[in-house]
């Protein structure tokens, strides 16, 4: 409950997000990349997901809630990045935190998405990772560090996000 308490405090903060999303088109580096911690959550299709059988491939690691707007505003831009993508060697995985199957699977009906969209029901996962606000997506490489941070909505199928993204497909960390 706290973690969704701090969420919702933050949410404001990324709706400003929304018109300076044109500024935000890269990918920031993390200044020392991190051994990405490990997860297994159960999808809104019932599947459950590991982030380690993603090894070996880019993960775009998504947190993101139904009710949070910039998250709303990327997904479309996520979902065309993953039709280009996904069998490219890099992956998107989004987070949903603190709701239920059927909140996120109504979601869907307004932003159909065929990417896995996993559910943090108490907020595990998201404490593991330094989220500051919603949505926040971690990159993480073929090698399983964490590398990239971006707070806010992306647009994810940009030109500029893609070359960045297709050019971490190279492991580089060990």
């Amino acid at each position: 409950m706290r973690v969704l308490i701090k969420i919702i405090m933050l949410v404001s903060l990324n709706l400003a997000s929304l018109s300076a999303v044109a500024d935000q088109q890269t990918l920031p580096s993390i200044q020392e990349p991190f051994p990405a911690p490990g997860f297994t959550l159960q999808g809104e299709d019932g599947k459950t997901y590991r982030l380690s059988d993603y090894r070996g491939q880019v993960v775009i690691l998504n947190f993101w809630a139904t009710w949070c707007p910039p998250c709303r505003y990327e997904m479309p831009s996520m979902e065309r990045v993953w039709q280009d993508t996904k069998d490219k060697g890099i992956v998107i995985l989004a987070v949903d935190v603190g709701e239920d199957a059927d909140t996120v699977f109504e979601f869907t009906g307004d932003y159909p998405v065929t990417f896995p969209l996993l559910m943090d029901l108490d907020g595990a996962v998201i404490s593991r990772y330094e989220v500051v606000g919603m949505p926040t997506t971690y990159i993480i490489s073929p090698d399983g560090m964490v590398t990239h941070r971006a707070v806010g909505s992306r647009e994810w199928d940009s030109p500029v996000l893609l070359d960045q993204l297709k050019a971490m497909r190279t492991p580089k960390y060990k």
